[in-house]
């Protein structure tokens, strides 16, 4: 195994959760989420010499990007017909969670994004901007529309449990 392996093998040892987690944030979907991941890492890779001195800001950009571009395609947009168990329990916590998940699942996806890499990722106004390729008013104007957005769908659920 040359230098650059290791180097890439090390890298995905360390950030495989942190990526995996912030791709389930932004398509809601585990399994979907690994794709994803796996995805991003094969592009890093390709580039590696390239993004060696910052491989996370390039890895989350690229991760960014394919998920936004997976959501426009057509096979993706497809949704199944029957209601897939999420939880055996009714705990509140978890309903309230499930909750959460809906509503940010229905975030388009360029809002998901400015949101979970914002306040999941805790990245600065400016980075977020960077790896969307917008600017920073468009980054605070997405942010602030998706936690309208979902603060209303969260409040009509809790609002319809009483």
């Amino acid at each position: 195994m040359g230098v650059r392996d290791r180097e890439f093998a090390q890298f995905v040892d360390a950030n495989t959760t942190r990526l995996r987690r912030t791709a389930y944030l932004l398509c809601g979907d585990w399994h979907r989420a690994e794709d994803l991941v796996q995805v991003a890492f094969l592009k890093v890779y390709k580039s590696w010499p390239k993004v060696a001195s910052s491989p996370l800001g390039y890895a989350r950009q690229t991760l960014t990007n394919t998920v936004i571009d997976e959501s426009r395609r057509f096979w993706r947009r497809e949704q199944p017909t029957y209601p897939l168990p999420d939880t055996a329990g009714t705990n509140a916590d978890q309903d309230i969670a499930l909750d959460l998940r809906r509503a940010m699942a229905a975030l388009p996806p360029r809002q998901r994004a400015a949101v979970v890499l914002r306040y999941w990722d805790d990245l600065p106004i400016a980075a977020v901007a960077d790896l969307l390729g917008c600017s920073e008013g468009t980054v605070k104007s997405q942010c602030a529309k998706g936690l309208a957005a979902l603060r209303e769908m969260v409040t009509d659920r809790l609002e319809g449990h009483r």
